[in-house]
């Protein structure tokens, strides 16, 4: 299993690869970080879904057909989950029924094998340039809403009174809606500390706090989870 980098001067593209034949595999990662793209890659279903239930993706290439969990499987459980991240699906199946399946499972794109590697990067420039343009700057959860040019939130048509840090901390979270931030990856994005100097684990929970009890106010249903170990995740449901 590999594992994203993250820079910090701006932000890379984190890209999930999920494919059981190995040379596949390699091309497809080698190809996207010499795009310099951050790649993490997966040969099976469950090591894909512990890598989606524990980083933020912005674009999951998926195979079809993998040992245990197949693909669709682990498709179905990004969506349940709430995250939108776009899906390019990778297959050795080429009847319309199956594609069909595939788009209406929540896939966004889809590719039949044997393919030519520039098509599958094509696409997948695509599908991330789509995505860069329809993060515009309202962002919303159910009834939760977030002007970011504004820099207010609404729930319910109520304004919610947040502090130029909360502000902040719910745009990433609800840019990253469905998947798990962590408290790196705070630091890293929202309070810029590029180097743990000290941690600011303690600021970090607190802010989260007081975000967690104006956002998810009493009586409401809960936006903001926080996962024991992990982080946090707006959206979605608790394990």
């Amino acid at each position: 299993m590999t594992t994203p980098t993250h820079p910090a001067t701006h932000h890379t593209p984190q890209i999930l690869v999920v494919d059981d034949e190995p040379k596949t595999l390699q091309s497809l990662t080698e190809g996207m970080r010499e795009e310099a793209w951050s790649v993490a890659s997966a040969a099976d279903g469950d090591e894909a879904v512990s890598l989606i239930d524990r980083l933020p993706f912005d674009l999951v290439v998926l195979d079809w057909t993998l040992p245990g969990r197949d693909g669709f499987s682990v498709l179905r459980h990004l969506r349940e989950r709430g995250a939108q991240v776009p899906v390019l699906m990778l297959t050795g199946r080429s009847g319309l029924d199956d594609r069909v399946s595939g788009l209406e499972g929540g896939a966004d794109d889809y590719v039949a094998k044997p393919f030519a590697f520039a098509e599958v990067m094509a696409r997948c420039r695509a599908l991330l340039r789509r995505t860069a343009l329809s993060t515009g700057h309202i962002l919303a959860y159910a009834d939760l809403r977030l002007d970011s040019r504004a820099r207010v939130a609404f729930r319910g048509g109520t304004e919610i009174p947040l502090t130029p840090r909360e502000v902040d901390v719910l745009e990433y979270l609800l840019r990253y809606q469905g998947q798990v931030v962590t408290r790196e990856m705070l630091e890293r994005d929202v309070w810029r500390q590029l180097h743990r100097f000290s941690s600011l684990d303690n600021v970090i929970d607190v802010q989260m706090m007081r975000l967690r009890r104006k956002v998810d106010r009493e009586g409401d249903e809960k936006f903001i989870h926080t996962l024991r170990g992990l982080g946090y995740r707006l959206g979605g449901e608790v394990s």
